[in-house]
C-alpha cells in the first residue's frame, strides 16, 4: 500500500473534515515526547493504564506541526474516556463536555471563541458553583474561557487552560437578562482597580469578595488567580478563617476576571497537578513583592519576543490520539 493510501486511511478517523484534512497533509512518523512541566525536568510517567490505551493506533501527524493550530481547527471533542492529560500549560482533553450557554446562575461568554468546553469535573464545579453564588446573593456568572474542545494549545491567549480544568470568570455580574449572541460578543467585562495598586470603590463591592471566597471554598480548587491589588483587597477584607486565602494566587492581568484551577480529578493518571501553594494565608512579602516596582520591566526595556508556537512533540503523545479521534 502506498504511503499516501496509508495517510488517507488514518485521515477517516478524524473528527472533523478539517482535522482530516491536516492529518492526511501531516502525514509522517511521529516522535516520542515526555511533557514537561515549564521550568521543571520532570518527565510525565508514560503508558500508564489511563492513557496506555489512547496511544495505541494512533494516526500519524508530524511532530513539528504547531500544536496550537491543530487544536484550535477542532470543532468538538474527542469521544473518549473523559481525561485531563499532560499539565495546565501542556496538554489536552479527551472526552470534553460543553459548559452549556445557559444555566441557572451563568451565561457563557463569547460564544464564537468555541472554549467552553471542560473535563466533566469542571462543569460539575461550575453547575454548583453557580447555584451557591446564586444563593449568596450574586445575579449570575458571566463565564469566559474554559478550554477549546479538545483542550491543547490556543489560536490566541491563554498559555494555560489546556486540559479542561481552568475556568475565567468575570468580575461583572449578569445584568439579571439573558444576553443575545450579539451582546455576548460585544459587551465586556469591568476592571474592579483604580491603578496597579488602588482598588476602584466604584467598582469593587463586598459581593465580589464573598463570590471569589464561595469559588475558593470547595476541595477540588486548588489556585484562584486574581490581580494583586484585588489578594491585598481580600486579606484586609477577611475575618475569622483565613484560610482559603491559600488559593487566592497574585498574578498580573486579573483585574476584570478570577482565573479558578481545579486539581486533577481521582483517578486521571495521566494528569500532572501544580505543585500546591506555599502555607499561609499568602498576605505577606510575598504580596508585597507583587505590589512593588519589582515585578515590572524598565520601561526603555524592550518587552521579550513571544516563544516560537509550541510544536505537537511537546504534548503527551496520546494528545495525538485526542487530536485525530472521532
Amino acid at each position: 500500500m502506498s504511503r499516501t493510501a496509508r495517510c488517507t486511511g488514518r485521515a477517516r478517523l478524524c473528527g472533523s473534515a478539517l482535522l482530516a484534512a491536516l492529518a492526511l497533509v501531516l502525514c509522517t512518523p511521529p516522535a516520542e515526547a515526555g511533557d514537561r512541566t515549564p521550568g521543571s525536568a520532570t518527565v510525565l510517567p508514560r503508558a500508564k493504564p489511563e492513557t496506555a490505551a489512547l496511544e495505541s493506533s494512533t494516526p500519524t501527524i508530524s511532530p513539528d506541526a504547531p500544536a496550537k493550530e491543530l487544536f484550535g481547527a477542532a470543532d468538538g471533542p474527542a469521544q473518549l474516556k473523559p481525561s485531563a492529560i499532560g499539565s495546565y500549560a501542556r496538554g489536552c482533553l479527551a472526552g470534553g463536555e460543553a459548559l452549556p450557554t445557559d444555566g441557572p446562575g451563568w451565561q457563557a461568554m463569547r460564544l464564537s471563541r468555541n472554549r467552553n468546553w471542560g473535563h466533566p469535573a469542571l462543569i460539575a464545579y461550575m453547575e454548583r458553583f453557580a447555584r451557591d453564588a446564586r444563593a449568596d446573593g450574586w445575579p449570575g456568572l458571566l463565564v469566559g474561557d474554559i478550554a477549546q474542545p479538545r483542550g491543547g494549545p490556543m489560536l490566541s491567549g491563554h498559555a494555560s487552560h489546556q486540559i479542561g480544568l481552568d475556568v475565567d470568570i468575570w468580575l461583572r455580574p449578569s445584568p439579571g437578562r439573558t444576553l443575545t449572541r450579539a451582546e455576548r460578543e460585544k459587551i465586556s467585562s469591568t476592571s474592579v482597580i483604580a491603578s496597579r495598586t488602588e482598588i476602584n470603590p466604584d467598582a469593587w463591592t463586598t459581593d465580589h469578595a464573598r463570590l471569589i471566597k464561595r469559588a475558593a471554598s470547595y476541595d477540588e480548587v486548588a489556585r484562584i488567580f486574581v490581580h494583586p491589588t484585588i489578594k491585598k483587597t481580600l486579606c484586609d477584607w477577611a475575618t475569622g478563617d483565613r484560610s482559603w486565602l491559600n488559593k487566592i494566587r497574585p498574578w498580573y492581568g486579573h483585574h476584570y476576571h478570577f482565573h479558578v484551577r481545579l486539581k486533577c480529578p481521582p483517578g486521571s493518571t495521566g494528569c500532572k497537578d501544580q505543585a500546591p501553594p506555599p502555607p499561609g494565608d499568602g498576605c505577606d512579602a510575598s504580596l508585597a513583592w507583587w505590589l512593588s516596582d519589582k515585578p515590572y520591566a524598565p520601561d526603555d526595556q524592550k518587552p521579550a519576543p513571544p516563544p516560537p508556537p509550541m510544536k505537537l512533540s511537546k504534548l503527551p503523545s496520546a494528545c495525538r490520539t485526542v487530536l485525530v479521534a472521532e
